[in-house]
C-alpha cells in the first residue's frame, strides 16, 4: 500500500511539473506576441496586427475611447499619429485555464496632428486560445502620472 501512495506521489509530482513547464511557455509565447504587437504598431503595420486580435475585441483607450478591432486597426494606420518609441517596461503574465491576463506597463512617444506626446501608461490585455492560437480579446490602457 506504501508503495501505491509514493507511485501516485510521484505521478502527482511529475504531471505538476510538465504543468509548470507548459505555462512557462504559454507566457513565454503570449509576452513573445505582447512585444510583436508593440512592434507592429510602431512600423504602422495593421496587417500584422489583425492576427493578434480577436474579432471581438475590445479596446479602451487610456482616454475612454472605446473601440472594436476595425476602429483599432484604423487607428494603428492613422497618418495623424507618428510613433517613435513603443517599449514595454514590465509585463506579468496569469494563466486561467485557456485564458490569459498580461499586466504591464509601458511607455510610447511620437507626434499626434504635428505635435510631440510621451505617454506612460499601465495596461491589461486579455487573451484566449482559440484552436491553439492566442488572440487578445480585450486591451485596456490607464495614463500613469509622470
Amino acid at each position: 500500500m506504501t508503495f501505491a501512495w509514493c507511485w501516485l506521489l510521484l505521478l502527482a509530482l511529475a504531471a505538476s511539473g510538465q504543468s509548470n513547464s507548459q505555462n512557462d511557455e504559454e507566457q513565454a509565447r503570449i509576452l513573445t506576441l505582447e512585444n510583436a504587437w508593440n512592434q507592429a504598431v510602431l512600423q504602422k503595420d495593421a496587417r500584422a496586427v489583425e492576427p493578434l486580435l480577436d474579432a471581438e475585441l475590445i479596446y479602451i483607450d487610456d482616454d475612454g475611447t472605446m473601440m472594436n478591432k476595425a476602429q483599432y486597426l484604423a487607428d494603428v494606420r492613422s497618418p495623424e499619429i507618428h510613433y517613435q518609441h513603443i517599449v514595454s517596461e514590465t509585463m506579468q503574465v496569469r494563466l486561467f485555464g485557456r485564458s490569459a491576463v498580461v499586466i504591464g506597463v509601458y511607455r510610447e512617444q511620437g507626434t499626434k496632428k504635428g505635435k510631440p506626446y510621451l505617454l506612460h501608461e499601465r495596461f491589461v490585455d486579455t487573451w484566449i486560445d482559440r484552436n491553439g492560437a492566442w488572440m487578445c480579446v480585450t486591451s485596456e490602457s490607464t495614463l500613469i502620472g509622470h
